[in-house]
């Protein structure tokens, strides 16, 4: 069951910026919410999370090149990324776990996701 709404994906050129949109509802977007990727062959990893309270973490991968924000009046998580790079090329996936003050970087630990978005990044 699909309970996020991503929206944002496409194909850029190396250096160039996108900006990802979740939008759910008020009941799962009142915790932990984060961005997850997965590329072709490999396993679903962490890109960005944002706590209860606006607290952020970065994967290292991704540090000073992408921003982690939410609003709250919207029911509303973005992602913002620049200066993308053909290694960020990815099925960028919105996850929440409602309530929830303190995140995790495992993708077991959210209830609800969205189908996901492609980011197409080429060299």
């Amino acid at each position: 069951q699909v309970q996020l709404v991503e929206s944002g994906g496409g194909s850029v050129q190396a250096g160039g910026s996108l900006r990802l949109s979740c939008v759910g509802s008020e009941y799962n977007t009142n915790g932990c919410m984060g961005w997850f990727r997965q590329a072709p062959g490999k396993e679903r990893e962490g890109v960005a999370i944002v706590g209860k309270y606006g607290r952020t973490h970065y994967a290292d991968s991704v540090k000073g090149r992408f921003t982690i924000s939410r609003d709250i009046s919207e029911n509303t998580l973005y992602l913002q990324m620049n200066d993308l790079k053909p290694e960020d090329t990815a099925i960028y996936y919105c996850a929440a776990r409602a309530r929830r003050e303190v995140c995790s970087w495992e993708s077991t630990y959210y209830t609800s996701w969205g189908q996901g978005t492609q980011v197409t990044v080429s060299s």
